[in-house]
């Protein structure tokens, strides 16, 4: 179910990076539109800040990655409008590629490869085990913790590409819910998952779940975040101050 060499050379170059809303937010004090970016301008962010972006920032660039390297790739959604990636390698075979719920590494997808299976498996989700679920207009994904608890993932499998996709994700851009980032810590053996979730902060790993000690300031946060994350430090503490201000206006 592993993918291929030449589409885990192209996986591998979003190592470190994570999943993230904060850069929005920042972004949102720049671009009043707050439009969707596009891949030249995540690039000269990353360079500068660190920042990486949410799902759809994520599913933009890794297309963009496996067109320059010549392999078809697009993106399916959620019923919710979360987002990953579909693509196939040099031989024809499809993966799923999830960099934003920050899955280890892409998997197989293809009903008919010999490879397939649809039993729950081990090394593709930090801390979980998952299964596949293939069917002709949907793909769902089941995930087992540790501690027995499941749950799923329904994606269309209907291809999204890209004004289509600009356009979903550009949605997703004018959002302020809670912030979040996830980051796949690679360590040893296996691959931790780091998570900062509205002001709580959790690891995942073979061992289970473990929450971190809770913090009382936007400047402490920031300070935690820039650590596991590599995002600068100021750029993360617009972003939370952006998410502090739209919760105010809500209550």
């Amino acid at each position: 179910m592993r993918a291929t060499e030449d589409v885990l050379r192209v996986w591998s170059r979003f190592n470190d990076f994570p999943m993230e809303t904060l850069t929005k937010a920042w972004y949102s004090t720049i671009d009043s539109a707050r439009k969707q970016r596009t891949v030249d301008l995540m690039k000269e962010h990353r360079e500068k800040y660190g920042t990486s972006g949410n799902c759809f920032d994520l599913a933009i660039w890794l297309i963009d990655e496996f067109k320059r390297e010549k392999l078809d790739s697009y993106a399916v959604l959620t019923p919710d409008s979360h987002v990953a990636v579909v693509v196939r390698n040099g031989e024809g075979n499809k993966y799923l590629c999830e960099l934003g719920d920050q899955w280890i590494e892409p998997i197989l997808m293809d009903k008919e490869h010999e490879d397939y299976s649809e039993e729950y498996l081990k090394g593709f989700f930090p801390g979980a085990d998952i299964k596949l679920n293939v069917h002709p207009n949907k793909l769902m994904v089941a995930y087992r913790r540790l501690n027995g608890k499941e749950s799923r993932q329904e994606f269309r499998l209907n291809p999204v590409r890209g004004q289509e996709l600009m356009e979903a994700g550009q949605k997703t851009q004018r959002i302020f819910y809670s912030p979040l980032v996830e980051k796949r810590i690679f360590q040893g053996n296996q691959v931790l998952h780091w998570e900062f979730d509205n002001y709580s902060s959790m690891i995942s790993s073979n061992e289970g779940l473990k929450v971190e000690n809770p913090l009382s300031s936007i400047e402490e946060w920031a300070d935690r975040i820039q650590k596991a994350s590599g995002i600068d430090k100021e750029i993360v503490k617009i972003a939370l101050e952006v998410y502090s201000g739209e919760s105010s206006k809500e209550t």
